[in-house]
């Protein structure tokens, strides 16, 4: 199996890839793991931002930056080859790089849905396709994808955004009972909204992506990154297979497997009033 409720130093000495390390979940998990003890490779697509989240780590780990873009598979494949060639082993992989496109399904074009789908799906795929071989020679490790719960829950206005993430989950949980037997985990992270720039990015249309993660999942205020990465460490640490947070979003996810049929009903209601909110500010604005 994989790591198991080990001791607190278990992230002592390992080695990790954080993709999507520039900013929000990702910085946050990079300086976590340094603070840990791990050595980090930080990488993003924007070089400058995975270096300014190297240098700022502290702890007994270390890190440094490399560019990165998930979408080629055959970067991720070499960057997995060189540190694991370097480090001697590869212990854990945070597929965590991730886009949010929301708007109106039928105003998204074939670019929209290409872009997502290049990102929050094959990026992840290719962090599988180049790490999880390499774990299973070594007959250890960790892989991490982030999810959201966005892949448990389904609502209108974030489409492609929800397909995606669901595949996520779905991959996460087919691939850990393969792993299994190789002695390597597998980790989905789930959380509701995180207060990080993708609340304000991705928007097509009206669509005002701030309001609707957080009215739509019952949240004053998003989770703190730094929160969540603490609670990711943990996660992986006792090997569990999802990691759903905070606890208004387990609850919410527990009672959508057991009333479907009320939350499909909820989640229209919920469109109606994005649509109304969405209009009003658009003529305020106007």
């Amino acid at each position: 199996m994989g790591p198991v409720a080990e001791p607190a130093d278990w992230y002592v000495g390992r080695t990790a890839i954080v993709t999507g390390a520039g900013s929000g979940i990702g910085a946050a998990l990079s300086r976590a793991l340094v603070e840990a003890g791990t050595h980090v490779v930080c990488a993003d697509l924007d070089l400058d931002a995975a270096s300014a989240v190297a240098s700022s780590g502290t702890g007994p780990g270390s890190a440094r930056a490399v560019e990165l873009d998930v979408t080629d598979a055959g970067a991720v494949a070499a960057l997995v080859t060189s540190v694991t060639a370097d480090a001697g082993a590869l212990d854990l992989m945070f597929n965590n790089a991730g886009i949010s496109i929301g708007g109106e399904t039928e105003e998204l074009t074939l670019d929209h849905w290409n872009s997502i789908i290049d990102v929050n799906i094959r990026g992840v795929v290719h962090g599988v396709h180049a790490a999880y071989p390499v774990m299973v020679r070594q007959g250890s490790g960790h892989i991490v994808n982030t999810a959201s719960m966005g892949g448990l829950m389904a609502a209108g206005l974030l489409t492609s955004y929800v397909m995606t993430k669901h595949a996520v989950v779905g991959l996460s949980l087919a691939l850990r009972s393969e792993a299994a037997a190789h002695g390597v985990g597998v980790t989905a992270v789930c959380p509701s909204a995180v207060d990080t720039p993708i609340l304000d990015k991705g928007a097509v249309g009206r669509f005002y992506g701030r309001d609707y993660f957080l009215k739509g999942q019952g949240v004053r205020r998003p989770l703190d990154p730094a929160v969540l990465a603490t609670q990711v460490l943990d996660a992986v640490a006792e090997n569990r297979p999802l990691l759903v947070t905070p606890r208004t979003a387990r609850i919410a996810w527990r009672i959508g497997r057991l009333a479907p049929n009320f939350v499909a009903s909820s989640s229209i209601r919920f469109v109606a009033k994005q649509r109304k909110l969405q209009a009003k500010r658009a003529a305020r604005t106007s």
